[in-house]
């Protein structure tokens, strides 16, 4: 990673952190007040209550969630800033920001809408659809799209033997993640959360599992795509307030492109392409396109008795492979679909309504 793109990086996850420590300024706040009981975490004592409350939220790492939902009535907002830098040619950086709002219906049913801001920085890559028409380079930021999910609680890890929940999502995309062209794509995301809580709820195992519907459309390009993306992570409390973990991510498409009324093959299945299918009454699974897999360590700090907490880690490119071939995988890494390194930052900030209407 060159000196600037991490530069650039540093300014967006200062500014984040600046923003915790405003939402921290002021008097301090004890757990016993009701303004803040709901956190159950006693302030002079290094050790979680036993109850619910006293247990690790759902965002120990940057990709895996937890099973844990909002409480009935409850919000929680949430910055989050996966940074992508480095491809095979040229200098490449991506900025995936995403400000997510969820609300508890249920204490066991939770929904979220967020917004995607993409912001691209990149010089020198031939194989971007923007970049044909920017001379390889291209520098913008733009309305990436938007996500309506839900989360359904099913099992507690902290009092059932494992956690379980399920989720659906609905995506909308206006502009192309890896160059930022224009497209119109939609998404459907089932999704399952798995959690195991070990060592007295000291140390979490997590297990998150997406499987992506969707239909990508862009000038001449129709792309029916079925694109698993499955993250697991492992974190310890190693102080009442600080867990560090590590966490690992596979995402892979499979797919095969219609262009100019015929379907595009490559490699070995090239005179005989299988694209993916999911119509009523039907499904097919396609080709696989490519894959890429990702390891690195993750940290999360929830303060006792504040509002917010942050988690930040860095996951590095270890395994890929393009049906493209050489053109766009080396060395067992994909530099087509995938980067160098993911460098993510997320805020969050959680409240309820007051009993008499207010805001705690």
């Amino acid at each position: 990673m060159k000196a600037k793109e991490l530069n650039k990086w540093s300014l967006s996850s200062v500014g984040l952190l600046a923003l915790a420590g405003i939402a921290s300024a002021g008097e301090p706040v004890h757990c016993d007040t009701p303004e803040w009981s709901d956190k159950n975490v006693i302030c002079d004592k290094e050790v979680f209550e036993d109850d619910e409350e006293g247990h690790p939220d759902e965002n120990l790492w940057i990709y895996t969630k937890g099973t844990k939902v909002r409480e009935k009535g409850s919000f929680e907002f949430k910055l989050k800033d996966i940074s992508k830098f480095g491809k095979k040619f040229g200098s490449y950086q991506f900025h995936d920001v995403r400000p997510e709002l969820e609300y508890g219906i249920t204490d066991r049913f939770t929904v979220g809408v967020s917004a995607f801001l993409f912001h691209h920085d990149y010089r020198n890559i031939p194989w971007a659809p923007m970049s044909d028409r920017q001379n390889g380079s291209y520098t913008g930021t733009q309305l990436g799209g938007f996500e309506i999910n839900t989360k359904y609680n099913i099992l507690d890890p902290f009092e059932d033997c494992f956690g379980l929940s399920f989720g659906l999502a609905f995506e909308h995309r206006m502009a192309y993640r890896l160059d930022g062209s224009r497209i119109d794509q939609d998404s459907l995301v089932p999704q399952i959360f798995l959690q195991k809580s070990l060592m007295n709820d000291k140390l979490q195992l997590a297990f998150t599992g997406k499987l992506e519907f969707e239909q990508r459309k862009s000038l001449n390009l129709l792309e029916e795509e079925i694109a698993p993306d499955l993250a697991a992570g492992i974190s310890y409390n190693v102080k009442k307030d600080i867990w560090v973990g590590f966490e690992t991510r596979y995402q892979s498409d499979f797919l095969v492109p219609f262009e100019e009324g015929a379907y595009a093959g490559f490699g070995p299945n090239a005179g005989n392409p299988s694209p993916s299918n999911w119509d009523w009454g039907e499904f097919a699974l396609g080709d696989q396109f490519q894959h890429g897999w990702y390891v690195g360590p993750t940290v999360h700090w929830d303060p006792s008795c504040k509002p917010w907490w942050v988690t930040a880690g860095a996951l590095w490119q270890f395994n890929g492979w393009s049906a493209e071939g050489s053109a766009a995988a080396t060395n067992n890494k994909n530099w087509d679909e995938h980067e160098k390194v993911h460098v993510g930052i997320t805020m969050g900030y959680e409240w309820e309504p007051g009993e008499k209407g207010g805001w705690k």
